[in-house]
């Protein structure tokens, strides 16, 4: 693994993503994917122009040694998330109910990183990571492009390696089997933006000999310690709601079954407390706290330079932050989906007020890397954050975002997810 600082001046994959201007996407490819997968549906998803501005024409290039350090990072973080003097912490401002552990480590971890000349840093961490199985589909229609770069996906199965997750989840709580019946569950799922992976997710499930069903919170009733949709018994229930504490009163029949065990529910109010409250990275970068609760010297130095450092926002810190704001990210410690955060140098007096009301954190600002790409044909630099989605800190598969503007989103032109490909030097 190599130390953060001995990254050379300039890559080969840097120097591909600022002038290479292939397009590497494939869209015929992916049409015809969707189209295998989904059936009749798919002519429906591909009307929505929201489909379009979910893949980018072009690839992003890493360089393996960037990779490695993401995978190392991630690993040292779960081993750090064991500790008990951690668990203790961080599970000390998590709900009541957070406390609970039925056993499940969490389905489709995403840690999202910026990649510098200083290697890569990690930005965020993610308990119902989206666009998975979208990213799996994309990164199988590519156009071969500049030379002998290669995929980064992942698992070379992603589908079994996805099935043996869910099994794998549901023999930490019920100790043998598997699931036979999975329901992917979101408020009003046929209206989210990512429907269509919901889509792709029930097809993978069901080739794998698992019923799946994609349903609202309001289709489930918990009843003698069982979870139903109607008359049929829900055994898992991938979660991708954002009440991350399954808190609010419509989903009082999921709170109830993953408080009781009628169902494995995954991602969990446990696991989101233990990785995605955004306090935690906190903790997580703070090298002298980590050693004195037993992580190793190589794994806390990891940590502390892998995080940016990361405070929580108080009264007694408010000052320091406005007068060098420019140099802070500020993230609500329960946000999602990048509602609510500001860069720093776009801070008014008026919004900064708001967030000493609020629950935040300041986080120091990394800038992200950027990717050439055509737009009408025209050259235009887009920034970009790297993803790892994992599950027990292995990879499933790499996938990288390009936007513009302060935060991730699918409203850029020649934005949304695209491939990552390793590029040696």
């Amino acid at each position: 693994m190599q130390k953060t600082g001995d990254f050379p001046e300039k890559t080969q994959a840097e120097r591909l993503n600022q002038h290479c201007a292939c397009v590497t996407l494939d869209r015929r490819a992916i049409t015809r994917a969707l189209a295998d997968q989904l059936g009749d549906d798919a002519d429906d998803m591909l009307s929505n122009p929201r489909w379009h501005q979910l893949f980018s024409n072009v690839a992003v290039f890493v360089p393996p040694q960037d990779l490695d350090q993401m995978r190392a990072i991630v690993q040292a973080l779960e081993v750090a998330a064991a500790l008990p003097a951690y668990r203790r912490r961080v599970l000390s401002w998590a709900p009541q109910s957070a406390r609970y552990n039925p056993g499940p480590m969490g389905a489709f971890m995403g840690y999202d990183f910026h990649l510098g000349k200083q290697g890569p840093r990690l930005i965020e961490i993610n308990t119902n990571a989206g666009g998975a199985f979208l990213n799996a589909m994309l990164a199988r229609a590519q156009l071969q492009c500049c030379g002998d770069a290669t995929s980064a996906a992942g698992s070379s199965d992603f589908d079994a390696a996805v099935t043996a997750q869910f099994e794998s989840e549901w023999r930490a709580q019920r100790g043998s089997g598997r699931p036979q019946r999975i329901a992917i569950v979101d408020d009003q799922p046929t209206e989210q933006y990512l429907y269509p992976e919901f889509r792709l997710a029930q097809q993978s499930l069901r080739s794998h000999g698992i019923d799946a069903l994609i349903l609202s919170p309001a289709d489930l009733r918990d009843e003698s310690g069982a979870l139903y949709n109607g008359s049929k018994r829900i055994d898992l229930v991938y979660n991708r709601l954002v009440d991350f504490g399954l808190e609010a009163p419509e989903h009082a029949a999921l709170r109830s079954a993953w408080l009781d065990g009628g169902a494995v529910i995954t991602p969990n109010p446990h696991v989101h407390a233990l990785f995605a409250d955004k306090r935690n990275l906190a903790v997580l970068s703070d090298h002298e706290t980590l050693s004195a609760w037993g992580l190793s010297p190589e794994k806390a130095e990891l940590l502390h330079s892998g995080i940016p450092r990361t405070v929580q926002v108080t009264a007694d810190n408010a000052d320091a932050l406005w007068q060098q704001r420019r140099d802070w990210f500020f993230k609500p410690v329960a946000g999602y989906g990048s509602k609510g955060v500001y860069r720093g140098s776009k801070l008014t007096k008026n919004t900064f007020s708001r967030i000493l009301e609020s629950d935040y954190i300041a986080q120091a600002y990394v800038p992200p890397s950027e990717r050439l790409v055509l737009v009408d044909g025209q050259r235009e630099m887009l920034k970009v954050d790297v993803r790892l989605y994992t599950y027990r800190g292995a990879l499933l598969l790499a996938a990288a975002r390009l936007y513009r503007g302060q935060t991730t989103n699918f409203r850029t032109p020649g934005g949304g997810f695209a491939p990552v490909l390793l590029m040696e030097d």
